[in-house]
């Protein structure tokens, strides 16, 4: 059990740092070939703090662990917002353009209810499977996801450039390289061992997904949210959050599904509820208090919320 935490944590670590020096070779390599910091930021960068749960589940969905699967997703996005935006907002409270309040928070919600009724069928039969046309379905609406927000990078005034570092050819390719077998190593390290976790513990791979798994591949987004509130960037503290979400279940679960077809545990509703619940509020909380502000009030009961769910969770098991 011992070896297996270790090469668990040693596979989260590969994961985290292989995503970073993919992202960093990458974005030194398209800059000197001139694409522009708006490409870059939206596939690039926006790929980096995802690419931890992408490589995951697609190793998972490779050996059929529709539990890893589904847990990874939809545990990293009930983290995401509960836990990284409760401690960023206990930080300092958020503050949200409209745009987020109006559009993207919406958004995430219907991520959330797209997610629900696929993988349910409750629009087709009783079959409960995400399909490789419900997987299509997703990449879809991730599409007009990024091109909604290349639309509304372009009318943003003021956008800050991408600085990247000067770096020679042997370097950025050998940090892609690198960043990318540590991303494989690491997201097969990963799999294999919460697997095994799950065996010898005892409990089931759905509960390991939701939660160690989960924990594990949103460091990237908890390191950005929390530095950026600390920094008071909280524009890119909230909206690095709700894009993750979106860009987890439209994009990281269409790729899974599209893998091989996934069959859905009814179980996961529960926890896909708590996701649709937590976004609502999160709404909500934009008009409560001062406006489009996530209060350090709000922000303790999203936290909260999650403790108290999460432990629950592990009581049911146990």
């Amino acid at each position: 059990m011992i070896l297996q935490i270790v090469l668990l944590v040693a596979g989260l670590l590969l994961l985290v740092k292989g995503a970073d020096w993919l992202v960093d070779g990458a974005s030194v390599l398209a800059k000197k070939r001139n694409i522009s910091d708006l490409a870059i930021g939206l596939t690039i960068v926006a790929f980096g703090t995802s690419a931890p749960e992408l490589v995951v589940n697609v190793i998972a969905a490779s050996g059929n662990y529709p539990d890893i699967v589904f847990g990874n997703i939809i545990g990293s996005n009930n983290f995401n917002l509960f836990v990284i935006l409760g401690l960023s907002g206990l930080i300092i409270p958020l503050s949200v353009q409209s745009s987020t309040v109006w559009k993207e928070i919406p958004y995430s919600l219907l991520a959330a209810i797209v997610i629900f009724f696929l993988a349910n069928n409750y629009l087709v039969d009783d079959t409960r499977e995400l399909s490789q046309i419900d997987a299509i379905i997703l990449l879809v609406l991730f599409a007009a996801f990024l091109y909604y927000v290349a639309t509304q990078l372009k009318t943003e005034e003021g956008l800050e450039t991408i600085e990247v570092k000067d770096y020679s050819q042997l370097k950025i390719w050998t940090l892609i390289l690198i960043g990318l077998g540590g991303l494989i190593l690491g997201g097969k390290l990963v799999v294999d061992n919460a697997v095994s976790m799950a065996q010898s513990l005892g409990v089931s791979e759905k509960i390991i997904g939701l939660t160690i798994v989960a924990a594990g591949t949103s460091l990237p987004e908890l390191a950005t949210s929390v530095v950026a509130a600390y920094r008071k960037n909280t524009d890119i503290a909230i909206g690095n959050i709700i894009g993750s979400n979106i860009f987890n279940i439209f994009l990281i679960l269409g790729v899974s599904g599209l893998v091989r077809p996934l069959e859905f545990n009814p179980s996961f509703n529960t926890d896909i509820y708590i996701l649709m619940g937590g976004t609502i509020f999160l709404f909500f909380a934009m008009f409560t208090g001062k406006r489009k502000k996530l209060d350090r009030w709000e922000a303790f009961i999203l936290l909260a919320t999650y403790l108290l769910y999460t432990g629950y969770l592990v009581g049911m098991e146990s």
